[in-house]
């Protein structure tokens, strides 16, 4: 009976040690060609972007970009710069992050896989957008549609930070 007593107990502390392990990792560091799956000709039409005013300038290309469903649930950072959605003088709540700085603003929106709609419950203070920042939190596989483009993936955030390279 002492020897099943003991096996259990040995179990229940290697499941405990492999859980606190796990939940101690630290977030997978993703960059922006991770969201992209292997193979997927990109399309994007940064580089003839112009501010002429034609319509035709500020669509959002390849609305179908597939994306990396394995990175569905994984807590990730992921670098790259702030369109504001949500939020106040002082702290954000919802935001997109996108790859490079005035993307779904002052150039056309890069397409879906390339864009993260980022929610922070309590809020973060951003002091310039022009800064890039490293967002934090768990990733999911799901679009979100909004004025300015619609999105490959969301994020639960739970800390953001500048970017250190």
């Amino acid at each position: 009976m002492n020897s099943i007593r003991l096996a259990s107990w040995l179990g229940l502390t290697a499941v405990m040690f492999i859980s606190f392990a796990a939940a101690a990792a630290p977030p997978k560091e993703l960059f922006w060609d991770d969201l992209i799956p292997e193979g997927h000709e990109q399309i994007s039409n940064q580089e003839a972007a112009s501010h002429d005013g034609d319509d035709k300038n500020w669509v959002q290309p390849d609305l179908d970009a597939p994306v990396v469903k394995a990175l569905d649930g994984k807590s990730v950072s992921l670098p790259g710069f702030v369109v504001p959605l949500e939020g106040n003088s002082e702290v954000i709540t919802e935001f997109l992050l996108v790859p490079y700085f005035g993307a779904c603003i002052h150039v056309p929106p890069p397409p879906p896989n390339q864009i993260v709609h980022v929610k922070i419950k309590n809020g973060v203070p951003i002091d310039s957008l022009y800064d890039a920042i490293t967002v934090t939190g768990t990733i999911k596989v799901e679009s979100h549609k909004s004025e300015l483009a619609q999105t490959g993936y969301t994020m639960k955030a739970v800390g953001v930070a500048p970017f250190e390279l």
